[in-house]
């Protein structure tokens, strides 16, 4: 069947994904993830956190997705030593070459390559299968029609994001914080510039162009609620929501009402009430929502000019304010 795979930063985070209806949690440990500054778990708190899932019978992924340097392996070898010690269910890889060290030493243990390696067509999948990968994580750029494709010709779990922030560049390919602010977005510290707000300059006149806002490069948020039964219909095992450096909050409510809608289409309920359930992912976080690349949308339909951060749900407009009346 599906698997509803939620986002964890903390233990806080991970238990209300498994109380709203998680089958799996993906989280990151003290090394190597590419979340270097979310909170994450140390070694006691993973162990907490296994046995925490397995008493529940949802699964643990832990992310080591980063770039990993000659004079690190050592050091990685021990820490998922200790990951295969303590059962975790699979380890999110973005780098190859550790893949194949890993198949090696672990021939029952569950790898998945990380979205970071931009996975994004037919051979790709095809090559990691042979690599030794159990499951890819597509890249985020694909549409419906796209990820199909793959699923029909494979005989490889497929992972999709259905939720939460997107790249401006390909998952894994943007080198931007590294050449603007010195931090590898590939080692796990990625600056976010394309947050930042720019000016479009006309290269002739040297003047700015008016472009009707000034993040230039924020994507909105990825929200696939209206959409899931296509996705669904696609083959693919696990849909993904991004989000470990979300509070608990978060992680309870989208998780939930991506449950409810997951669980709808497995008893062939057919419901009206997507657009509450949207309405609900708007109010807890979005930055405007897209469909994204899914439904084959690009341009300014993927990028949120005014404003890089949460926008919230208008209630209201404020007509006139009479400053002598304080009370």
């Amino acid at each position: 069947m599906f698997e509803l795979l939620s986002p964890a930063g903390s233990m806080e985070s991970l238990k209300a994904g498994i109380q709203n209806g998680a089958d799996a949690i993906y989280l990151g440990g003290s090394s190597f993830g590419a979340r270097a500054s979310a909170t994450n778990f140390d070694n006691d708190e993973l162990i907490e956190a296994v046995k925490y899932a397995k008493l529940r019978n949802v699964y643990i992924f832990v992310t080591v997705n980063t770039s990993i340097k000659e004079t690190e392996v050592e050091e990685l070898i021990s820490y998922t030593d200790f990951l295969y010690k303590i059962g975790v269910d699979a380890i999110i890889l973005s780098d190859i070459g550790v893949a194949e060290v890993l198949r090696k030493r672990y021939p029952n243990m569950e790898l998945h390559a990380s979205t970071q390696i931009s996975a994004h067509s037919l051979n790709d999948v095809l090559e990691l299968k042979k690599v030794g990968f159990d499951r890819v994580v597509l890249a985020r750029e694909l549409s419906i029609e796209e990820i199909k494709e793959i699923c029909d010709n494979v005989d490889i779990d497929i992972e999709v994001f259905i939720h939460g922030a997107i790249c401006v560049s390909y998952s894994g390919q943007c080198l931007m914080s590294s050449m603007i602010g010195d931090r590898s977005g590939n080692r796990g510290r990625c600056a976010q510039p394309c947050r930042q707000s720019y000016k479009l300059i006309n290269k002739t006149t040297g003047k700015a162009i008016d472009v009707n806002g000034s993040y230039l490069l924020s994507p909105k948020d990825l929200c696939s609620i209206e959409n899931i039964e296509k996705i669904l219909d696609t083959g693919v095992k696990s849909l993904k929501i991004e989000g470990r450096m979300k509070r608990p909050e978060y992680v309870a409510v989208v998780t939930s009402r991506y449950r409810k809608t997951i669980d709808n289409y497995i008893n062939n309920k057919i419901t009206d009430d997507k657009k509450a359930l949207k309405e609900d992912l708007e109010a807890i976080f979005n930055r405007k929502f897209t469909s994204g690349y899914l439904m084959s949308k690009n341009g300014s339909d993927i990028i949120n000019l005014d404003k890089p951060n949460n926008v919230g749900v208008k209630v209201g407009e404020v007509l006139n304010f009479n400053t002598k009346k304080r009370n």
